[in-house]
């Protein structure tokens, strides 16, 4: 079966497709306007140290990654 005779099927098929999924995914209109109407508050902090995580552990001896 040659693929290029159908490109236009395959294309509007997919077309379809999404555009159907796009009217199932919308948002609650209520959602949308309650979130849009809710108030923002934004903090902004100078000079602040960075996190730093740090992982300390022994190294494993061949004898316990064979173990493993």
């Amino acid at each position: 079966m040659n693929i290029t005779k159908h490109m236009e099927s395959i294309f509007l098929a997919a077309a379809v497709i999404a555009g159907a999924t796009s009217f199932a995914s919308a948002a609650d209109a209520d959602a949308t306007r309650l979130a849009l109407s809710a108030p923002v508050s934004q903090m902004v902090v100078h000079q602040a140290k960075m996190q730093v995580v740090v992982v300390t552990a022994k190294r494993l001896t061949a004898a316990e990654k064979a173990a493993l």
